[in-house]
Order: structure tokens, then sequence, then C-alpha cells
């Protein structure tokens, strides 16, 4: 069986003392209220709080935390970066790569993103792979080539093993903040299409069992409907996770 996941990427949001109360607030209502036993929750603050985080969510085991960024060196004069060691050495568990704001706001490109995986992984942790298309590539037609390149640029490269650790997370970057609304309907047919081409990379096993989650602008009243999908495995979630009350329904979604 797959692994369900709730993913929040708090981006650049919340104070130290927000983010404990949030973070206080969604390990409790887990706790309380979250009964499905296949669905596993993820925090993303920004990188100051994490350690803190770390021990708040430390006695819950359906918590975990992951960080928003890494760098792809290990170590040395690289001012202002943070290395998979350091975030390992205070309890990250995942972390995303190749999200849509760094692409676009970072100009990161498919070699760098593959050395940002293949970093993480060499300390254990796991990728969480964003990929998705803009607008133009949408309304073009282009989408299922287009996610199936980056998919080809960086996943590609990565031995079977590498590959068992990464979560796949598709982003429709034409629907968040522009109006326009993906369906579910869509977002099934472009993770179902995802799901075959890494069983052409990899194999139709892998594929089947690779868990992929749904991060276009999900809240709790579509939340149940997308996670019906055969091919959603989950959400990785934007403005609802900076509400305890909207990201544990997402999670109670399933």
């Amino acid at each position: 069986m797959r692994k369900n996941i709730v993913a929040g990427n708090w981006k650049m949001n919340k104070t130290y003392q927000d983010a404990q109360a949030l973070v206080s607030e969604i390990d409790n209502m887990v706790r309380d209220e979250v009964t499905h036993e296949n669905v596993e929750v993820i925090v993303t603050p920004p990188f100051p709080f994490l350690n803190s985080i770390s021990k708040l969510i430390q006695g819950n085991s359906r918590m975990h935390l992951a960080a928003q960024d890494v760098s792809a060196h290990e170590s040395g004069a690289y001012t202002g970066e943070v290395s998979a060691a350091m975030l390992k050495s205070v309890g990250v568990e995942y972390v995303l790569v190749g999200h849509s704001e760094r692409r676009q706001y970072h100009h990161e490109d498919a070699d760098l993103l593959l050395k940002k995986m293949k970093a993480a992984l060499a300390q254990g942790i796991k990728p969480i792979f964003c990929c998705g298309e803009p607008l133009e590539v949408r309304e073009a037609e282009d989408h299922f080539k287009y996610v199936a390149q980056q998919l080809r640029e960086t996943v590609a490269h990565l031995s079977n093993e590498e590959f068992d650790q990464v979560v796949i997370a598709y982003e429709p970057i034409w629907a968040i903040g522009t109006g326009k609304t993906a369906s579910s309907a869509q977002a099934q047919e472009m993770h179902a299409s995802i799901r075959e081409e890494l069983s052409s990379i990899f194999d139709a096993q892998a594929a089947y069992n690779k868990t992929i989650l749904y991060g276009g602008s999900a809240n709790p009243g579509n939340a149940k409907e997308l996670f019906s999908q055969p091919d959603v495995d989950g959400g990785l979630i934007g403005g609802a996770s900076l509400k305890s009350r909207d990201f544990t329904d997402i999670i109670k979604s399933f």
C-alpha cells in the first residue's frame, strides 16, 4: 500500500512564537482526531524553527519534519546555505527539492536539483521532488511532455535504491494564484501520467508504490475529492497549512 502523506509548506511565514503555537496545535489535533493509520503528517517550517519544532513533535510518531531547501554542497564557504548534514543533525527527515518558487526566483535548474537530491539522500533525508507546468505550457497542451521532461532530467538519474526514498509532488503552477482552478479530474490525469512516466524510467512496481502528492491549493473543501482519486496520495499544502484547523481537516479527508 502506498503511503499517504499530507505535508504543510509554511514558506516564509510565522515568527518563532507563532510557529511554536501552530505546531503545538497541529500536534495535539493529530493525536486527538486523526485515526487513519496510513497517513503521515509533515510540517515544513523555515530554517530557524527546525530544531525547536523537531523537539516539539518528537513524541508523536505520526508527525515528521521537513526543510524547505538544502544545499547541493556538503560544507564550505557557501554563505547562507544549509547542508543536508546540518538538517539531519536537527531531526529533519524530508526536504523539498525543485519547488516552483525556487525554480522561478532562484533559477534552479535540473543539474542543481539532482545534486540537491543526491546530497539529501546521502544523509538519509528523503527528497520531496516538485514538478509542474506554468500556464503557457498548460494552454499549449504540452503539460504531459513538460512534466515528463522534468522527471527525465532529474529523477531518472537516481538509482533504484535512491528513487525508493523519493516522494513526488505535482504543482499545477497555472492554478496557484491565477484564479484558475485545477479539477480533481485534471489532478488525477496528471498524476496518472507521472506514474506512467516513472514506470517507463524505473519499473511498473516502483511506479505503483510511489507516493505522488498534489500541490495545487488543496483546502478542507476540496481535499476529500482530490484524495479520493486513485493516483493522488496526499497533498503538499501551502496557505491552508498555516491554520491548524484547516490543516487537520485536510489530513482527516483520508
